[in-house]
């Protein structure tokens, strides 16, 4: 497979695991895309903001270990973003707190955006900017992509110019078809609805796909959709169809199932 240029954009965050997993592991949505991206062999550019704190420096070499460019990342006074996580016995998580930190309000510069629009694929992950970036990206012809479900703000949900919108439903059903529906009539290129334990499913053009998730021993879910992601996005870009990219996204999710966080990595106390 021939290798292409992808940027992710927006959140990171410290993902802390309560008792009685008791650990922190460095992730979010655009962080995770990035390193999973990178995993699979392709150039990998991260842009977000960090804390000047112990955890903006781990985010930032926890990118870089697995090959992810960091020049880009803003180091701003204040606090690196934060998520409280809660388990359930089969290994669900459940987000107890957000603190989004010096996150919010993050804006790529003019250069930034010079850089933006000269990859082959652009991933944006939870940004508070109204959609402005999708919509400059779109308008310059980038392909580029955008998880709507890390997004809770109706400002921000938009997908027109997207060229594949992401949303997470939980379950397949009539939510899922209604969101896969409502991105296309939307102004999205290509949809995606990730289902939880019962896979995905999609439609770009004519092309319609399902697919059920791998049987893995699973540890943690966290990230399994970030890395579905990065999975689909590296077999779309390649023009591969629309089944074979589900099958890629499938098996990125399904290994990610078998770790504690979005990614490997050393976990800390917490």
């Amino acid at each position: 497979m021939p290798l292409f240029r992808f940027a992710s954009v927006g959140d990171n965050c410290i993902d802390r695991f309560l008792p009685p997993v008791s650990q922190s592991l460095v992730g979010g949505n655009a962080v995770n895309v990035a390193v999973q991206i990178a995993r699979l062999g392709h150039p990998a550019i991260y842009f977000g903001a960090v804390g000047k704190d112990a955890n903006g420096i781990r985010t930032k070499r926890a990118l870089e270990a697995n090959g992810v460019e960091t020049k880009h990342v803003r180091v701003y006074p204040g606090v690196t973003a934060y998520t409280d996580i809660e388990q359930t016995p089969l290994g669900d998580r459940i987000m107890a707190f957000e603190e989004f930190g010096v996150c919010a309000g993050y804006r790529p510069s003019e250069s930034d955006l010079a850089v933006l629009e000269a990859v082959d694929h652009v991933h944006i992950g939870w940004m508070d900017d109204g959609g402005a970036l999708r919509r400059r990206l779109a308008a310059r012809g980038v392909s580029v992509s955008q998880d709507i479900s890390v997004n809770t703000s109706l400002e921000n949900l938009g997908v027109e110019g997207l060229s594949i919108a992401f949303a997470s439903a939980g379950a397949r059903g009539k939510k899922a078809e209604t969101m896969l529906r409502d991105m296309l009539e939307g102004g999205a290129r290509c949809a995606v609805v990730t289902c939880g334990a019962e896979g995905a499913i999609a439609s770009h053009r004519s092309e319609r796909a399902e697919i059920d998730i791998a049987s893995v021993q699973v540890v943690d879910t966290t990230g399994a959709g970030d890395s579905f992601i990065a999975g689909f996005l590296a077999a779309f870009i390649a023009s591969r169809p629309l089944a074979a990219c589900m099958e890629a996204g499938r098996d990125c999710a399904a290994a990610t199932c078998t770790h504690v966080g979005g990614f490997p990595q050393q976990p800390m106390p917490l």
